[in-house]
């Protein structure tokens, strides 16, 4: 049987236990507080009672933590029985942060291997879970069936950053499409409409936006949508948007900041004298774009 140690127990170190465990894994786990890692027990891993024991139990540990600053908290007492590790970090940071981690470990004569769950705790393990992870490759081959039960697992190369690039691009989508379904649901209660009713509306209208996102991905590997009718179509959108949202009493700074983009493009084109696109903008790239963006802000003010 396999063995692996998990260092953190919030959900999703809890789920990752139960999951590894489903898949006759030994699973030490350990949390700093140990009634989580006793609570554990009823899914047959064996808790933990020191950080020295965990990491002593197993050569791969798997780190589940809300930042990669509560790792150091965590492993920095027992750096001294790093070497020969290798510590898989499922947690969420900037790749920047991440690199320097994968260094710290190495400086200890670990091997490192940085991951992001494209999962929530009730996901894990699931037929559309996936993980991606950067790092050694050597450690990710010697790990990878091990972690497979966690998810679909997606090696993006050595640079330990990329997991986390590609995870948090990922959420940049997620997060602010949450919220501006929940504009969407506000808009319509404060309108006096039913949410129950709007809401397969909803879910029909989304769900051509996979094939769009290729599309759009396309056109972004070639500068972005630099169409000045297409532009001024989705800026009048956007605004008519922002109107509604604002008549419906509904805070509007979402839907503000949204058609902010397409009149900044339109502002950067009319000065270049040729298109801008929105993805240009969001890159930063286009000479013209700064001073776009300044003299929106002067007139908003």
């Amino acid at each position: 049987m396999s063995s692996v140690t998990v260092m953190g127990l919030g959900p999703m170190g809890q789920a990752m236990t139960r999951t590894l465990r489903r898949a006759g894994t030994r699973v030490r786990a350990w949390n700093r507080s140990v009634e989580k890692a006793y609570a554990m027990r009823e899914f047959g891993a064996i808790p933990a009672e020191s950080r020295a024991e965990a990491v002593d139990a197993s050569a791969v540990i798997v780190v589940s933590l809300t930042h990669y600053a509560a790792m150091y908290d965590v492993l920095e007492p027992v750096a001294d029985r790093l070497a020969g590790k290798t510590i898989v970090n499922l947690s969420s940071d900037s790749p920047e942060v991440t690199r320097a981690a994968g260094a710290w470990i190495r400086e200890r004569g670990g091997r490192f291997l940085a991951g992001g769950v494209m999962a929530d705790p009730a996901g894990v393990g699931g037929a559309e879970a996936t993980v991606f992870y950067s790092g050694s490759r050597a450690a990710f081959d010697a790990c990878v069936d091990l972690l497979r039960p966690l998810g679909r697992p997606e090696y993006l190369g050595a640079n330990e950053g990329t997991a986390q690039l590609y995870y948090q691009a990922v959420l940049s989508m997620f997060l602010p499409g949450l919220l501006a379904f929940e504009q969407a649901l506000a808009m319509i209660a404060g309108s006096g409409e039913s949410i129950e009713r709007f809401a397969p509306h909803a879910r029909r209208a989304m769900a051509g936006m996979p094939d769009s996102y290729l599309a759009l991905a396309a056109m972004a590997a070639e500068g972005g949508w630099r169409d000045t009718a297409h532009l001024r179509m989705m800026a009048a959108g956007a605004h008519h948007a922002l109107d509604t949202a604002t008549a419906a009493g509904v805070d509007a700074t979402l839907a503000a900041a949204v058609a902010s983009y397409w009149d900044r493009a339109l502002a950067a084109g009319d000065r270049a004298g040729e298109p801008v696109s929105t993805y240009q903008i969001l890159r930063g790239e286009h000479p013209n774009a700064a001073r776009a963006a300044n003299g929106s802000s002067a007139s908003a003010s």
